[in-house]
């Protein structure tokens, strides 16, 4: 697999920068079923450019929800750079000449991408208090962007919510509090909301962060799709994104009047805590059908990973959040 991926890394290497180009180093970041992410460098004379390849392995798409193809994930980013939003700067879309399938380029950005570490690593203890008002600001900058590309699916509370419920009846369930909520939050839906392109997946562990400045890109655009403003901000605040930092809402680094505020400031639409924290709930309903659905995956024999029951477990840690916000007055 390393050695055929090399020398297709070391051909697309040389049409992008020349005959002389050489690919340095590559490595497989992280995957999953379907989606592969590689770091490599080109080298050419004593220049040196660091690249990111977004790979789809498969003709698949997610277990659980419909990702965009690599063309409409990569035309996003473009957009979204155009638009003021720090992402990684797109360098190529792969055609069948490069023979790695679905996939794009982009250049590398550095910064710190774990989770956990950002919430706890002494290294950024001075930008955290930064970053719940950064991801305002550009969660505001994100829902400001063009018209939505031809493709996209527009999805309100209803919507949501009925398609994860499907999700969740076809694993034959016994969970009374996801029964629970799926009724109450249907009954709660927010009504006569305005639509905006979402970014779909903006959370702690899709953020770059640079130990100094804070945010240095958005990552993942391909869970990307139109609805309610809110529901990325209230993805942003899931509890499962804390990372033990539950006194600290807004991704285990900020509080919710730091976000909202910062959002509203940069023109983004006037929202209430309620109005998040009614999102903050559906998606924690949808991360417990994403952690049901990984387990029958792995107990389906789909997949032989062991990350796929390791994930499975934690639909108690959903239940539990889900519990603790219909108690706290949802």
């Amino acid at each position: 697999m390393i050695s055929t991926m090399e020398d297709a890394l070391s051909r697309l290497a040389r049409r992008l920068r020349g005959p002389h180009a050489r690919v340095l180093t590559p490595r497989r970041l992280s995957g999953g079923a379907s989606l592969e992410t590689w770091t490599f460098a080109v080298a050419t004379g004593d220049a040196v450019e660091e690249m990111i390849l977004r790979r789809r392995a498969s003709a698949s798409r997610s277990e659980i929800v419909l990702s965009l193809d690599m063309k409409t994930e990569s035309a996003l980013l473009q957009s979204a750079a155009l638009s003021g939003v720090p992402v990684p700067a797109f360098v190529h879309l792969c055609d069948d000449r490069d023979d790695l399938g679905e996939a794009y380029v982009m250049r590398h950005v550095p910064g710190e991408a774990l989770g956990r570490r950002i919430t706890s690593d002494a290294r950024f203890a001075t930008v955290r208090p930064l970053l719940a008002r950064q991801c305002g600001e550009i969660l505001a900058r994100v829902h400001a962007m063009p018209a939505p590309l031809a493709g996209l699916d527009t999805e309100h509370a209803h919507a949501v919510i009925d398609r994860y419920e499907a999700i969740y009846r076809a694993s034959d369930p016994q969970r009374p509090v996801l029964e629970l909520c799926f009724r109450h939050l249907r009954e709660r839906a927010p009504a006569g909301v305005g639509t905006v392109l979402l970014h779909g997946d903006f959370r702690n562990g899709n953020l770059l962060i640079d130990t100094n400045t804070g945010i240095t890109a958005v990552l993942d655009w391909e869970l990307a799709h139109c609805g309610d403003p809110a529901e990325d901000l209230g993805w942003l605040c899931v509890n499962s994104w804390r990372f033990g930092h539950a006194d600290l809402p807004v991704g285990g680094f900020g509080q919710y009047d730091d976000l909202l505020e910062a959002y509203t400031r940069a023109g983004g639409q006037a929202m209430t805590l309620a109005r998040v924290r009614y999102w903050q709930a559906i998606g924690s309903l949808k991360w417990a059908v994403m952690c049901l659905g990984m387990y029958h995956s792995w107990k389906s024999g789909l997949t032989r990973s062991i990350e796929r029951p390791m994930i499975g477990r934690r639909i108690s840690e959903a239940e539990t959040d889900l519990v603790h916000l219909l108690e706290t007055g949802l």
